[in-house]
């Protein structure tokens, strides 16, 4: 990206860092003209979940504390700088899927969907030095279309290892917009950033020019 497009917003001498491995998030940041360096977490993401989850948390609140978990295990081995940590989980009904483990796990997945809403809750979080200095989250409601059992194979033979890389197994980007018959909330949302809401955290904080 060109590096005056990178600072002309961004206000720190040195990049966001970015906890989160998602190809998504780090495209919506670039886009937005937010420089950044990726951190890839190793947080066991699943007993998280399954503490909140046993502890009656929805899917909000174990997105955003998904995030904390990130970013502070990330900004510690970064003194000085901004780290940002992200995550995403959905929720259909009382139940939260986590990524699909193969083709099964994205089937069953598509069956447990399909004609139904489920919500999609992505928070982000900022840390400096290990204290967090932001908190941020949104939710979108997508409407699933019924689905029929040739066309989930077919689905999945078309996606291949895509399904692989996203909660619901799906991207709405590219072939997932086949899936639904309606879409309720903001795209960066579904994508995995609340980016209107960091954007203006970041505002908020100084970290933007105005």
């Amino acid at each position: 990206m060109d590096a005056r497009l990178s600072n002309h917003f961004w206000r720190p001498q040195e990049a966001l860092i970015l906890a989160s491995g998602s190809a998504a998030r780090a495209q919506m940041l670039t886009s937005a003209g937010i420089p950044i360096d990726i951190d890839r977490p190793d947080v066991d993401e699943r007993a998280i979940e399954a503490a909140l989850s046993a502890a009656g948390a929805g899917g909000a609140t174990v997105a955003a504390a998904l995030a904390s978990a990130k970013v502070l295990q990330v900004s510690a081995r970064h003194p000085g700088r901004f780290v940002l940590g992200g995550d995403q989980t959905l929720e259909v009904g009382d139940d939260l899927l986590s990524k699909p483990e193969g083709r099964s796990g994205a089937a069953d997945h598509f069956r447990l969907l399909s004609g139904r809403s489920h919500q999609l809750h992505s928070a982000a979080v900022l840390a400096l030095d290990g204290d967090v200095l932001l908190e941020v989250s949104d939710s979108a409601t997508l409407i699933m279309r019924a689905l029929s059992e040739a066309f989930i194979e077919a689905y999945l033979d078309a996606a291949g290892e895509a399904i692989l890389g996203s909660v619901g197994a799906y991207q709405i980007e590219g072939l997932g917009i086949h899936l639904f018959e309606r879409v309720e909330g903001q795209h960066a949302t579904i994508m995995g950033l609340p980016l209107h809401s960091l954007i203006a955290g970041l505002r908020g904080l100084s970290l933007l020019r105005e």
